[in-house]
């Protein structure tokens, strides 16, 4: 299948490398690239791991109806706010017949009821594996072995800066300096605001909750406070006393319907969601029939989403 990705950061970069690695395996060929940085790469026979790019095509319609592509990979940057301009990417490559897989959360977090509607109209599929646990299989868990199963709400660590930023202070460094040890590892959003703030939490917990619980809500309904006001005081005092803080997600049933919420919580350092450390995140589904289930996934790195984009194109390839 010809590929057409949508960004070329550090996940579209990982993303080449393992299907460059993996090519006898799963014969998947990128054939475009558009970058707002670079420009734009084409290549129907299959671009290299440092494609020479050209000028900037000049709309996406433009770049899409050139690519010759069977598959989009939307792989732009997360804006909490609205989910563009990916929204308008996704609808963009499902008026083409083109199938979409996107690592991007914003689209599932702002507007994933129509474009399941929209890919199902245009008869195309549409994939999304790593826009909460990078490649670990939240969704398809759900679909395929919780069958029956009622979500009453989940509870998780979802946001791997944030440890490292909160980790950080624990040994006396700055949030500032926090959030650049996050950057040097890769997983900071290109805005690491999103991730200090709250937002990319809340984008995660909007979308878990529009796909597992057909909540139709947006990160702005999500009561969120980040961990900006946290000190390394603070923590050192809170850490003499056997406790830690972690940016949690919580999703429950109360009076007035669906309560979504993402907050610094101070938590003993024995609890399941305090071992959520470094880069690792947890996620437990509080359900009618199976209790509490749950995904933990040990340091994720970039190369995990890209695992998750694969799976993604694998099932896509054996469902078309």
């Amino acid at each position: 299948m010809n590929l057409a990705l949508i960004g070329y950061g550090h996940v579209g970069r990982a993303f080449a490398r393992l299907l460059a690695k993996k090519r006898q395996q799963f014969p998947f060929r990128i054939v475009a690239i558009q970058t707002g940085r670079h420009g734009s790469a084409f290549d129907p026979k299959g671009l290299g791991l440092e494609p020479a790019f050209g000028p900037l095509v000049a709309s996406i319609e433009e770049f899409l109806d050139r690519s010759q592509a069977e598959v989009v990979l939307e792989l732009s940057p997360l804006n909490p706010l609205n989910g563009e301009p990916a929204i308008r990417h996704i609808r963009a490559a499902f008026s083409r017949g083109l199938h979409v897989v996107t690592s991007n959360k914003g689209p599932i977090a702002h507007a994933y009821a129509d474009l399941q509607a929209e890919a199902k109209r245009w008869g195309v599929e549409f994939r999304f594996e790593s826009i909460v646990m990078d490649g670990a299989p939240v969704f398809n868990m759900v679909r395929s072995s919780l069958q029956g199963v009622q979500l009453k709400g989940f509870t998780g660590v979802l946001n791997s800066t944030s440890n490292v930023v909160i980790e950080a202070m624990e040994r006396g460094r700055s949030l500032e300096e926090g959030v650049a040890e996050a950057q040097r590892l890769g997983i900071a959003e290109a805005d690491p605001n999103y991730d200090i703030d709250g937002w990319d939490s809340a984008a995660k917990t909007a979308a878990l909750a529009n796909v597992l619980m057909n909540a139709r809500t947006t990160p702005l309904a999500v009561d969120t406070k980040g961990i900006r006001k946290l000190t390394p005081v603070k923590l050192a005092q809170l850490r003499a006393s056997g406790k830690t803080v972690r940016l949690v997600s919580r999703a429950h049933y109360g009076k007035e319907g669906l309560k979504l919420r993402v907050r610094a919580e101070v938590l003993d350092i024995g609890d399941p969601l305090a071992s959520a450390r470094a880069t690792t995140n947890i996620l437990l589904l509080h359900t009618d029939l199976m209790g509490t289930v749950g995904c933990l996934e040990m340091d994720p790195s970039v190369d995990r989403t890209a695992y998750g984009l694969l799976s993604d194109l694998i099932d896509i390839a054996r469902t078309v």
